[in-house]
């Protein structure tokens, strides 16, 4: 058998997870990354419930401006990276290396304002020990952040070993980290 024939088999012997494209474990870690954002987001529902006046007035300190770009941001980085893993099954090489470059650059727009928004939060005396609020803030959307940063390491690998089931495996992760964004940011910038 040869190499590809061996992964193939291998990639087959996942049960329901062969199904999904790009390699099976990217899912694992997928879902398992799914399960702690999911937790995180209860832990900030159960703290909010327990003191909704002082999560609202807090989250009033937040910029939604500035959550909404990042959540443009992601969105449109989201995209790119589809029409990377479109152009890879076409067998567009160098098209899915831009698309994938394009993706990684509003990847770090993101972290440009996030680094922004965070140097005002910290500037008018906002910080982890400030309120609970402000501690699940940082703590979620920080981790949020380095996800980001794993993902543009990713789709930095994935441009450079460009075969398509790599850039399958790479975007999924990349949409994992917009999946989660879109949770993250009406949570912490616009539900009351």
């Amino acid at each position: 058998m040869t190499q590809a024939q061996l992964r193939e088999k291998a990639k087959d012997d996942w049960g329901p997870l062969s199904a999904l494209p790009g390699n099976p474990l990217m899912w694992v870690l997928i879902g398992s990354e799914l399960a702690v954002f999911g937790g995180a987001l209860i832990g900030y529902a159960g703290a909010r419930a327990r003191d909704p006046a002082g999560f609202a007035a807090d989250q009033d300190q937040l910029s939604r401006l500035a959550g909404l770009i990042n959540t443009a941001v992601l969105l449109t980085s989201g995209l790119f990276a589809a029409l990377a893993n479109v152009a890879a099954h076409e067998g567009r090489r160098a098209a899915a290396r831009f698309w994938l470059g394009l993706a990684g650059a509003l990847g770090v727009v993101f972290l440009v304002v996030k680094a922004r928004e965070y140097g005002v939060e910290l500037a008018a005396g906002h910080d982890l020990d400030s309120s609970p609020f402000f501690t699940l803030y940082f703590l979620v959307t920080g981790f949020h952040a380095l996800h980001v940063v794993l993902g543009l390491v990713i789709l930095l690998l994935v441009a450079h070993f460009d075969s398509p089931d790599n850039i399958e495996t790479g975007t999924a992760f990349w949409h994992m980290v917009d999946l989660v964004w879109i949770l993250v940011f009406p949570s912490f910038y616009l539900l009351r």
